[in-house]
C-alpha cells in the first residue's frame, strides 16, 4: 500500500532547490523523487547514447554490406555529393545517377539498368559506385568487372571448386543490383559472351537492374558483349554518354 507524503523543499549541488515528493510504501518504505533537471539531463544523455549505438550499429551494417558487395577500395565513399561536376554532360550524368538511386524501388521492380559508356577517367566507376553504396541499407549488391565475373564462373570447373556453375550464376543472377565495370577489356570471345548472356538474360528474365561501365561505343559494347545480350540491354538500359576529358588527364596537365 502507498501513502502520499507531500512535497518538501529539497536542494540539487547542480540545479539548486526543486520540490521533491515523497511516498511511503508497505508503512515503512519512503521514496523522494529526486532533481528534475538532473533526470532530464539523464534522459537526454540516454537518448543520445542510444542514438549514437544505432548510428554506429547501421555504420557497422552497411560496411559489412559495402565489404560484401565488393566495392573495389578506391571507390568506397564515392558519393553523389563528391562528384566533379562542372560541364552540362557531367551534371546530366549526375543527375541520372541520383534519380536511379532515389527511384531504385521502381528500377528494381521493373528491372531497369544503366550503361555508361565513356573514356577512363571520366567518372564512370564514380557514380557507379555511389548508386551501388546508397541502395545497400535496403538492398544487396555486388561490383565486379567483366573479366572477374567470366573468371568467377569459369573458377567452378575446376576439379577443387567449393561451388557449383549454377551457385556462381545463381547468385550473379539474384542481387539486386550488379554493377559490372571494364565491359570491352575482356577479349570479347565466343565463351566471354556466352557467359555474359546468361548472367543478364537471367537477369532480364527476373527483372534485375544492371550497370554496365565500359569505354566502348555502342557499336564497339555489342561487340564485346554479343548480339544477345546487346538486344537485351536495348530494351531495359538507359544509355548515358561520359564524353568529356579524363579526370586524371586534366589534374595532370594542371599540375605541370
Amino acid at each position: 500500500m502507498m501513502q502520499g507524503l507531500g512535497v518538501r523543499t529539497e536542494a540539487c549541488e547542480k540545479h539548486g532547490e526543486f520540490e521533491s515528493t515523497g511516498s511511503r510504501f508497505l508503512g515503512t518504505r519512503e521514496i523522494w523523487t529526486g532533481c528534475p533537471a538532473c533526470a532530464a539531463e539523464e534522459k537526454a544523455a540516454a537518448r543520445e547514447a542510444e542514438a549514437q549505438r544505432q548510428a554506429e550499429a547501421q555504420r557497422a551494417r552497411i560496411e559489412k554490406m559495402i565489404s560484401r558487395a565488393a566495392v573495389p577500395t578506391r571507390f568506397i565513399g564515392r558519393t553523389f555529393a563528391n562528384f566533379k561536376a562542372t560541364t552540362e554532360g557531367q551534371e546530366h550524368a549526375l543527375e541520372v545517377a541520383v534519380e536511379f538511386a532515389e527511384a531504385f524501388h521502381e528500377k528494381h521492380k521493373r528491372g531497369l539498368g544503366l550503361v555508361f559508356s565513356g573514356m577512363p577517367g571520366t567518372g564512370k566507376s564514380h557514380l557507379a559506385a555511389a548508386i551501388l553504396q546508397s541502395i545497400l541499407d535496403k538492398h544487396s549488391g555486388l561490383y565486379t568487372t567483366a573479366m572477374g565475373l567470366i573468371r568467377m564462373v569459369r573458377a567452378t570447373w575446376h576439379r577443387e571448386s567449393d561451388r557449383t556453375e549454377e551457385e556462381v550464376l545463381a547468385m550473379l543472377a539474384s542481387v539486386d543490383l550488379l554493377v559490372i565495370d571494364e565491359i570491352g577489356v575482356q577479349y570479347g570471345t565466343e565463351g566471354e559472351q556466352t557467359i555474359l548472356f546468361e548472367v543478364l538474360d537471367r537477369r532480364y528474365c527476373d527483372m534485375k537492374p544492371t550497370i554496365l561501365l565500359t569505354n566502348q561505343g555502342k557499336d564497339g559494347f555489342r561487340d564485346y558483349i554479343g548480339a544477345r545480350s546487346f538486344d537485351r540491354l536495348t530494351e531495359t538500359a538507359r544509355w548515358v554518354s561520359f564524353d568529356w576529358a579524363s579526370y586524371r588527364l586534366q589534374a595532370r596537365k594542371d599540375a605541370a
